[in-house]
């Protein structure tokens, strides 16, 4: 749908503040709200949590405080009808319901445009197979890894790196499921929670690069592909502490 033909759009909020969803998504939310409404468009905002900035009348058009679940967001996509939604705001919440929605059917049925990161970008990066191979394809260095979804083919990989590894199970928040291990009984454990814990039952083995120096930067990428460095971050701890609980300088 062309841009002018956006007339009411349905924002995502990401939910309880955790680490991996922490405060800056109310305020990014809160701002994407505000400038749609600057720009005319009728704001519909949906999140589970009424303790934020987000959730105030005075953000949207219409708020609904209701569970941030594909079959809640789905009565309010066929009862607003909105023209486009953005899931970006709302975190890995937000990206993991609008893949949902969108695999089920629900956007294409109700004429709603995806607004922002499009579909295969959010596949691509939470699908450990495709990311990977985009990697690769961009000649980007990777630790040795394998795609799993059982966990005797994570043990079967094990045998032949060794230990430390890794565990990453694809569309989960803030490594929900994952870790790193150290030996075959705590791959088998973990390995069983980051299948349970995946939207689509997979995970990422591979080796553990714990203790490397964490160098981070924020990219900003327009729709023509212009791009530009906003942040970088220098984390003071090594890798396999969490961003979250790690101290942080900007240089």
């Amino acid at each position: 749908m062309p841009k002018q033909e956006w007339k009411r759009v349905l924002v995502i909020g990401s939910g309880p503040i955790v680490i991996g969803q922490a405060a800056e998504f109310d305020y990014a939310g809160t701002q994407a709200c505000r400038a749609l409404r600057e720009e005319g468009v009728e704001v519909i905002l949906v999140n589970s949590n009424p303790a934020t900035i987000m959730t105030d009348r005075e953000t949207a058009d219409r708020v609904y405080i209701e569970p941030l679940t594909v079959e809640s967001v789905e009565r309010i996509i066929e009862r607003e009808r909105p023209d486009g939604l953005i899931p970006t705001m709302g975190g890995q919440t937000g990206l993991n319901l609008a893949y949902q929605l969108a695999k089920r059917g629900v956007l294409d049925r109700c004429g709603v445009t995806l607004m922002g990161t499009s579909l295969q970008s959010i596949d691509q990066a939470e699908d450990r197979e495709s990311f990977r191979a985009l990697m690769q394809g961009l000649g980007e260095p990777i630790p040795e890894s394998k795609i799993v979804s059982q966990v005797q083919e994570a043990l079967a990989f094990a045998k032949v790196t060794g230990y430390p590894l890794i565990v990453r199970p694809a569309f989960t928040l803030g490594g929900t499921g994952g870790g790193i291990v150290q030996n075959e009984e705590e791959l088998e454990q973990i390995a069983e929670s980051g299948l349970q814990a995946s939207l689509i039952g997979q995970i990422l083995v591979e080796r553990s690069v714990a203790g490397w120096k964490e160098i981070e930067f924020e990219v900003l990428r327009d729709g023509a592909g212009n791009c530009i460095t906003i942040c970088h971050m220098e984390n003071m701890d090594p890798v396999g502490v969490h961003t979250g609980d790690s101290i942080v300088v900007a240089p």
